[in-house]
């Protein structure tokens, strides 16, 4: 962490990308990742710890009870269900849990048509599992000596007349983004990043074509997708002017029907909103303290989850900059905080779903976006949740965080 920029003292700093654990806290720091030798993968039913489950595989016995709505491993568990007005009530259930993993998840991603779910680990390799069958199918980087985390993942958009329809865009705390072929296992290309650069968080324009990447030196780059070259910097200048960042960014976000603009956030408690021709922010939103993927846009929307005691789950005008409305994220049950590390929209629609989740608490939360009704919690985690995401078609969706283990549930209207 910069000494003239830290994160609020009053809490422990968001995940380390260093090789060292932080020195002990009272107050729950987030774990370091972890330097673990990959044991390979299992899965074991919901409800389970792992526990002497070793060699377990996909069985009947994964399919939920009628009973079970969304639990997850642990001391606790909570079943959520909810009727929304007007719609259709959300059933969530569990799929499986791919437990030993080895490391820690900083990045949970589905391909485009959902059939494989990737996560980005701590240990520097990008491990990708079978959607229906929770087993292990495809690695990427796995087995390096001190690899430093793989802290975002993109899958490519398919564009019309390309056949590599399954390129993986990966970013590392190393400074490195990557381009991977999923089924050969075969880094494409690679864009290492200025010297001591930390690489937090990547994003596709919707066509594919350009790309964006932001981490530790405060700079947002767009890259054009056919020459891997950058296209444009940018930067706040001396003095604020232009403005910018003031510290390191962990997030980034193309607009979805404006590929000129752009949303990124970070420590500095604001999300700068870029215009790619002029290559500064045409606005900016104070409040939100960005630590993880936790930005997203659908239409003119902005979501923000913030790892802050208060006010973590937000939505943003993107036209305006104004607060459109805070999403309550304190649970009944649990009264320990959640400091939030990962927010997604769901896929379809306008965005009709939140998935959100953290640490502090260390649960994950799935609320619908217009009641703000809970739909489903995932409690009982004894570390906290770092990533999270909804297939392109919102049937499934993924958690993943330090407990080293990946959670798949089905969700269906019913």
């Amino acid at each position: 962490m910069d000494p003239s920029s830290p994160a609020p003292s009053t809490q422990p700093p968001p995940p380390s990308f260093t090789t060292q654990p932080p020195p002990p806290s009272t107050t729950q720091p987030p774990p370091p990742p972890s330097q673990m030798s990959v044991t390979g993968s299992q899965i074991v039913p919901p409800g389970g710890t792992g526990a002497g489950a070793a060699g377990l595989t996909p069985s009947p016995s994964l399919a939920p009870t009628a009973s079970q709505e969304f639990v997850i491993a642990g001391p606790r568990r909570t079943f959520g269900k909810a009727s929304v007005a007007g719609k259709p009530r959300k059933k969530i259930t569990p799929k499986a849990l791919i437990g030993e993993i080895g490391s820690e998840v900083f990045s949970v991603r589905f391909s485009p048509d959902g059939a494989l779910v990737a996560a980005g680990c701590s240990d520097g390799g990008v491990r990708l599992y079978n959607t229906e069958t929770g087993r292990l199918s495809y690695h990427l980087n796995v087995g390096l000596v001190n690899g430093l985390p793989m802290t975002c993942l993109r899958f490519r958009p398919h564009q019309p007349g390309k056949q590599n329809r399954n390129v993986l865009l990966t970013a590392n705390a190393n400074g490195a983004v990557q381009h991977w072929h999923v089924f050969s296992g075969k880094n494409i290309h690679t864009v290492q990043e200025d010297d001591g650069q930390q690489v937090y968080a990547v994003d596709y324009n919707r066509e594919g074509t350009q790309f964006a990447s932001c981490g530790r030196d405060y700079a947002v780059r767009v890259y054009d997708e056919a020459t891997k070259t950058c296209v444009v910097k940018m930067a706040g200048g001396p003095n604020h002017y232009p403005p910018g960042h003031s510290n390191r960014v962990f997030a980034v976000k193309f607009h979805p029907g404006s590929p000129q603009l752009l949303a990124s956030g970070g420590w500095d408690n604001t999300i700068q909103i870029w215009d790619l021709r002029a290559a500064i922010p045409v606005r900016s939103i104070y409040g939100p303290h960005i630590c993880g993927d936790s930005l997203d846009i659908a239409n003119d929307t902005i979501l923000t989850g913030s790892w802050t005691p208060r006010n973590q789950l937000q939505l943003w005008d993107f036209g305006t900059g104004n607060l459109i409305d805070n999403v309550p994220f304190q649970s009944g049950v649990i009264t320990e905080r959640c400091y939030l590390y990962a927010a997604q929209f769901s896929k379809r629609g306008n965005g009709d779903m939140i998935v959100a989740g953290g640490s502090g608490a260390n649960e994950c939360r799935v609320i619908d976006t217009q009641s703000k009704q809970v739909l489903g919690n995932v409690t009982g985690l004894l570390k906290g949740v770092y990533g999270v995401d909804f297939s392109q078609d919102d049937s499934k969706l993924a958690v993943g965080g330090a407990e080293c283990s990946l959670r798949l549930y089905n969700i269906t209207d019913q």
